[in-house]
């Protein structure tokens, strides 16, 4: 295989049509520097891999017979990546521009650069206020709403100064989206990796926390920009897995950061939070109860009963995910480095 720069690994599940216009975008637009590009399919069969042979197939495709999860299928893409940069993307993300090429160049600057990320655009164009993230505390958990962080952008409850207050240059944030991941290759291993306590949703924090750890700098990179349409995969699961396995995660990363009482009181906490924005929906929006399919307010309704039956411990199906026990053995590859092996899918 030839020698290349950066490794842009995409894991895919159920993201055909996004994945294919996302590469569409990468090649597009990134000319400056030597890549390769690495998906792995996690066992969602949905016809990828036919697709990339026939329009892609300079790019690697690599199939997981079960579904593992969003940091084991980027570890066994790390596994065969070439590049000494590594770039994790999600399948429902577009290139603007040379925003690769930009990130890997700030990247080879930064001082002591952990995880860096750049700005995230939702479809229409809009900001998306998760590219910088503080870690999660009770406080911050309980109150976080965009609503309240576009009201408020300078309160350092949520550390968005970065993206509020027209930053230009490099900023250190505690947290990148996992939507758009650069690091280099020496670091990533230097920290283990992603963690495999998580299905998905909590790998990217906990990524960060253990580069900070590790003494590195964590940056927010607000000059470049990529569209994140958002929703990609976890649209085609249960209207509710996500809400309910967002918590589970940061919950598993408070228990492990924090102790066994912090993660504890978290979900408690939650609980609370929850009876109170049920309380005022139904005071407040009563008709938007009874049309749940269609209306914002029924479907909110719905997510905070599914959060509040996850903080009394009712919604025990999350438990089964992050086990390794249940997903390690459906993972193709186990060799630690499978750079120098053939491209042929």
């Amino acid at each position: 295989m030839k020698s290349v720069n950066l490794s842009i690994i995409i894991v895919n599940w159920n993201s055909k049509d996004y994945l294919q216009n996302c590469i569409a975008s990468i090649l597009a637009n990134t000319f400056g520097i030597e890549y390769d590009i690495i998906v792995v399919d996690s066992a969602s069969f949905d016809g990828c891999g036919d697709m990339l042979q026939l329009l892609y197939p300079q790019v690697r495709f690599i199939q997981s017979e079960r579904n593992a999860g969003f940091a084991r299928a980027n570890n066994l893409g790390a596994k065969y990546a070439c590049g000494n940069v590594l770039l994790f993307l999600n399948p429902d993300t577009e290139v603007c521009g040379h925003a690769i090429e930009h990130l890997y160049a700030l990247l080879r600057e930064l001082p002591h650069a952990g995880v860096v990320g750049c700005r995230l655009l939702n479809s229409d164009g809009s900001l998306q206020t998760s590219c910088a993230q503080p870690f999660p505390t009770i406080l911050n958990q309980v109150l976080n709403a965009e609503i309240l962080q576009r009201w408020f952008p300078k309160i350092g409850l949520w550390m968005t100064a970065a993206i509020f207050k027209g930053v230009t240059s490099p900023a250190p944030v505690e947290v990148v989206s996992g939507a758009c991941m650069m690091i280099n290759r020496e670091v990533f291993d230097h920290v283990g990796g992603f963690s495999t306590d998580y299905f998905m949703y909590g790998e990217d924090l906990d990524l960060c926390y253990k580069t900070r750890a590790a003494a590195f700098t964590n940056y927010h990179v607000p000059e470049v920009e990529i569209v994140h349409h958002g929703g990609g995969s976890t649209q085609h699961r249960h209207s509710r897995f996500s809400d309910v396995m967002m918590r589970e995660s940061v919950s598993r990363l408070l228990r492990k950061t924090r102790g066994n009482f912090y993660s504890l009181s978290y979900r408690l906490a939650l609980s609370g939070a929850a009876v109170l924005r049920l309380g005022f929906l139904a005071l407040c929006f009563p008709a938007g109860l009874f049309n749940r399919r269609t209306s914002k307010r029924g479907a909110a309704f719905d997510k905070w009963v599914a959060i509040l039956r996850w903080g009394l411990g009712l919604e025990n199906w999350v438990q089964k995910y992050g086990q390794p026990e249940e997903v390690d053995a459906g993972l193709n590859g186990g060799k630690e480095n499978q750079c120098a092996e053939s491209a042929e899918n």
